[in-house]
C-alpha cells in the first residue's frame, strides 16, 4: 500500500488516469470494473453516481425496530457469542476449528432489548472482533426469526468510525464485483481516495458567470457532496449542480451544430411547387388535415430557402405522414429533382409504393421499388431509369444505399422509422445529393417519442409533428384479458371474421430469448389452426426467420384477403396497412412496452369499420405491467402514452429492447424525472449561442472546450439521416 501512495504521489493523478492506479485496485480489479461497470478512468469513477442514499444519521433503540423496516442502525455491547456446526449444533469453545462453523450468533444489548447479529461468512475474522463487554454499530435490515430480532450480515463499525451523521451512497454492483470483493464499503473508500487524489488540482467546467446566472454550486463541491453528502441540502445543490450541467453541455453541443448547418450547409433551392405537386393534391379524395397543411408549408419553407432541410416529421399512428412524405417528393420532382422513401422492411417498403403509386398516378410521374429481392433485370432497367431521370420518387430498403445506385440528380431524401437504420447507413443516402450538394432530408417516425427524448435524440433537427387525427378514422376498443377468457376471444374473432372482417395475431420477440418465443409462436399457430381450421378459415403467419419471399407470400395472402388471420411477430409493428383487418390480438401483452402496443394497436381502425384491440396477459403479471396495460386501455393518445412509458421505464427503447440511441451517456440527469432541467438548460444553452454562436468569446472559452471532448465529437449530428 505504501509503494502504490508513494507512486501516486509521483505520478500526476488527473480525471484521465487509468482507474488500476487507485490504491486497492491493480490491473485485475480495474479489469473488472471496466466490464462489469464500464469505469476506465478516476473521472468514469467519480462520474458513477450513487442510485440512492442510506440515511445513517441515526441510531435507533432496539426496543423501537420491527421487521418492516428497511434498514436500521443501533449501537450495542456484545453480550455473549456462539459458533454452530453445519448439523446446528453449537460448538464448545474448547472444540473451535472454524472449518467446521457455518454460522456465527452474537446476541446484542442496548438496554433497551436484545437483538442477534448472524454471519455466515467472514466467521473467523467476526469471531476475533465481537469480543463480549465490546460496543459496535451495526447497520442492516431487521427481520424475525423464531420471535427473535435479527440482523444477518450487518455492516459493523466502531462507535466514531461509522457512517453516524451522514448519508451514505449505494452504488450499481454485480455479483463478480462482490465476489472479488468490491463491496459496498470498498466502492466508497475508492472515492474517497479518488476524491482526496483529485479535487485539489480540479478545474472547474463551467464559467463563473453561468455559475452565478444559474447559482450552481461549484464542481468540487458538487462531486464530493454527490459521494458524501453532509446534509439533505448539500446533496440537493450538488445533484442539480450536476444533473444541469450534464443536460446544459448535451444541449449546447446539439444547438451548435445545428447553428452551424443551418448557416453553412448548402442546400437545393427549390422554388416552385410544380405541375404533378398541384395534379396529386386536386385529386385527393380527402381534404388534408389542418395538421398536414402547417407540416407541408414548413418543408415547403425549408426545401426553398437555399440551405439543407433536416426535419424530424412526428405523427401518431394513421396521422397521414406518408401523404406529407409523398407531396413533399413531388416539390422535388416539380424542381427536376429526385426523391427516395427508404424504410425499414421489405414489407413496409412494398407498402409504400403501393400507396405512393396510388397517389402519383394522376401525375404521370414514374415510381419504382428497389429491395433485395428486386431481380437483376428489373435493377439494371431501376439503374438506367435513376441515372437517366426518367424515375422520379424510388421507393426501397437499404438496397437505396448500395454505391450500386446513382441518381441524376437527388434532390430529397426521406427516411421513415429512421430509429431502424445505423448512422452510417443513412450518411451514405446523405451523399447521393445532387453534384455534391446534400439532398434535403425528411425524416419520419410514427413512433411518438416524448418532448424531453426528442429534444436529446433530435436536439439539432427542426421538428413538425402532425397531432390531429385524419376525419373519419374510428377509435379502437381496448380490452385486456386473461387467459381464462381465450374461448370467448376466440369466439369473438370468429364473428368478427363471419362478417367479413380479419384479424391479426401477434406474438412477443424478445431479443434476449428468441429461440423461446419462436417455439411461443410455433405453438400459437398450432393453437390457432386448430381453433380456427381450414377449409372455413385460412391462417397466415409471417416471422423474422423466413426468407423475404415467405413473408412477401404470406402478407400478401392476408392482404389480398385470401387469409383470415395472420399470425406474426412484431414485424408487423410499423407501418402494415390491412383496412379489412378489425382485430388485434397481443399475446403476452404484458412484455412489450406501451409504445409497442400502441405501434400494434394502430393495425387496425385503418377501415370504416368498429375495430378491437385484445390484450391477451399472462396469470403472472407485475403491477408495473398492468399499469401499463390499463393505460392503453384508457387512452389513444401516442404522445401521452410515449410520457408514461419513459416514466415508467426509463429513456431506454420504448420499443421494448435496449436502445443506444442517446448521443452521450447521462450519468446522472434522466429525461423521464429532470424535464424541467432540461427544458431550463436548453433556453439557457440557446440564450448563450445567440449571443456567441461559435463560442468564439474568451469568458465561453470553457464550454469550447468541453465540448471538444470525445463523448461530444463522436457524434456527427448533421448528418444524422
Amino acid at each position: 500500500m505504501q509503494d502504490e501512495v508513494f507512486f501516486l504521489s509521483l505520478y500526476l493523478v488527473n480525471m484521465d488516469t487509468s482507474i488500476q492506479y487507485l490504491p486497492g485496485v491493480g490491473p485485475k480489479r480495474a479489469q473488472l470494473l471496466q466490464t462489469e461497470l464500464g469505469i476506465e478512468t478516476v473521472g468514469d469513477l467519480l462520474h458513477t453516481y450513487p442510485f440512492r442514499y442510506i440515511d445513517r444519521s441515526s441510531i435507533v433503540r432496539i426496543a423501537d425496530v420491527h421487521p418492516d423496516l428497511a434498514q436500521v442502525q443501533v449501537q450495542a455491547t456484545v453480550l455473549k457469542v456462539r459458533l454452530f456446526a453445519k448439523n446446528g449444533a453449537q460448538l464448545p469453545p474448547e472444540q473451535i476449528k472454524y472449518n467446521m462453523v457455518s454460522r456465527l450468533s452474537a446476541l446484542v444489548s442496548d438496554g433497551s432489548g436484545e437483538m442477534e447479529m448472524v454471519f455466515f461468512k467472514g466467521v473467523k475474522w467476526m469471531h476475533s472482533r465481537l469480543v463480549p463487554g465490546s460496543t459496535f454499530v451495526f447497520f442492516g435490515k431487521p427481520q424475525l426469526f423464531k420471535n427473535q430480532l435479527n440482523m444477518v450480515h450487518p455492516e459493523v463499525d466502531a462507535p466514531g468510525a461509522s457512517h453516524a451523521g451522514v448519508l451514505t451512497g449505494v452504488y450499481n454492483s454485480t455479483e463478480k464485483l462482490k465476489t472479488a470483493g468490491i463491496t459496498g464499503k470498498v466502492m466508497l473508500k475508492l472515492m474517497a481516495d479518488a476524491l482526496g487524489l483529485v479535487l485539489p488540482s480540479l478545474e472547474e467546467t463551467l464559467p463563473e458567470y453561468i455559475l452565478r446566472e444559474k447559482g450552481l454550486v461549484p464542481l468540487t463541491y458538487a462531486l464530493r457532496q454527490i459521494h458524501f453528502p453532509t446534509d439533505q441540502d448539500a446533496l440537493a445543490k450538488s445533484s442539480y449542480r450536476l444533473k444541469f450541467e450534464e443536460l446544459f453541455l448535451l444541449q449546447l453541443s446539439l444547438l451548435k451544430q445545428k447553428y452551424v448547418r443551418s448557416r453553412g450547409a448548402v442546400g437545393l433551392k427549390m422554388a416552385v411547387v410544380g405541375d404533378a405537386f398541384n395534379r396529386c393534391y386536386q385529386a385527393l379524395p380527402y381534404e388534408l388535415t389542418g395538421a398536414q397543411k402547417r407540416v407541408i408549408r414548413e418543408i415547403r419553407e425549408d426545401m426553398k430557402s437555399g440551405h439543407q432541410m433536416n426535419r424530424l416529421l412526428q405523427g401518431d399512428v394513421g396521422s397521414g405522414k406518408t401523404m406529407v412524405a409523398v407531396l413533399s417528393c413531388l416539390i422535388a420532382v416539380g424542381n427536376g429533382y429526385q426523391a427516395c422513401i427508404m424504410a425499414p422492411t421489405e414489407v413496409l417498403a412494398h407498402q409504400h409504393f403501393a400507396n405512393v403509386s396510388r397517389y402519383l398516378a394522376p401525375t404521370g410521374v414514374r415510381v419504382e421499388l428497389l429491395t433485395g429481392s428486386t431481380g437483376a433485370a428489373a435493377r439494371r432497367e431501376i439503374h438506367a431509369g435513376l441515372q437517366n431521370g426518367s424515375v422520379g420518387v424510388l421507393i426501397g430498403t437499404h438496397a437505396l444505399i448500395e454505391d450500386t445506385v446513382q441518381f441524376r440528380a437527388l434532390g430529397l431524401a426521406v427516411v421513415d422509422e429512421q430509429h431502424r437504420f445505423g448512422v452510417e447507413q443513412r450518411a451514405r443516402l446523405w451523399n447521393k445529393g445532387y453534384g455534391g450538394t446534400p439532398p434535403h432530408v425528411l425524416v419520419m417516425t410514427a413512433t411518438p417519442i416524448p418532448r424531453t427524448l426528442a429534444m436529446t435524440l433530435y436536439g439539432d433537427l427542426d421538428v413538425s409533428v402532425i397531432d390531429e387525427m385524419p376525419p373519419g378514422r374510428k377509435p379502437v376498443t381496448t380490452l385486456c384479458v386473461g387467459e381464462n377468457k381465450r374461448h370467448a376471444m376466440h369466439n369473438f374473432v370468429r364473428d368478427e371474421i363471419a362478417k367479413g372482417r380479419q384479424a391479426f395475431i401477434v406474438y412477443p420477440l424478445i431479443f434476449e430469448s428468441e429461440k423461446l418465443d419462436y417455439k411461443n409462436l410455433e405453438l400459437g399457430y398450432e393453437e390457432i389452426v386448430k381453433a380456427f381450421p381450414l377449409p372455413q378459415y385460412k391462417v397466415a403467419i409471417v416471422h423474422g426467420q423466413q426468407t423475404p419471399q415467405e413473408k412477401a407470400f404470406n402478407m400478401d395472402a392476408f392482404v389480398a384477403g385470401r387469409a383470415n388471420i395472420l399470425v406474426s411477430t412484431t414485424v408487423i409493428e410499423v407501418g402494415v396497412d390491412v383496412p379489412n383487418a378489425s382485430v388485434m390480438v397481443i399475446e403476452s401483452a404484458e412484455r412489450f412496452g406501451l409504445s409497442q402496443l400502441h405501434q400494434l394497436r394502430g393495425r387496425v381502425g385503418r377501415g370504416a369499420e368498429r375495430s378491437y384491440c385484445i390484450l391477451m396477459k399472462g396469470q403472472k403479471v407485475s403491477k408495473e405491467s398492468q399499469k401499463r396495460l390499463d393505460l392503453l386501455c384508457a387512452t389513444e393518445n401516442g404522445f401521452e402514452l410515449a410520457e408514461e412509458d419513459m416514466k415508467m421505464r426509463g429513456p431506454g427503447d420504448l420499443e421494448g429492447t435496449q436502445q443506444s440511441g442517446l448521443p452521450i451517456s447521462l450519468n446522472i440527469a434522466s429525461l423521464a424525472k429532470d424535464g424541467l432541467i432540461l427544458s431550463d438548460a436548453r433556453n439557457y444553452a440557446q440564450h448563450i449561442l445567440d449571443g456567441d454562436p461559435l463560442l468564439s468569446e474568451e469568458r465561453n472559452a470553457l464550454l469550447a472546450q468541453e465540448l471538444h471532448k470525445n463523448k461530444y465529437s463522436h457524434q456527427d449530428f448533421s448528418q444524422i439521416s
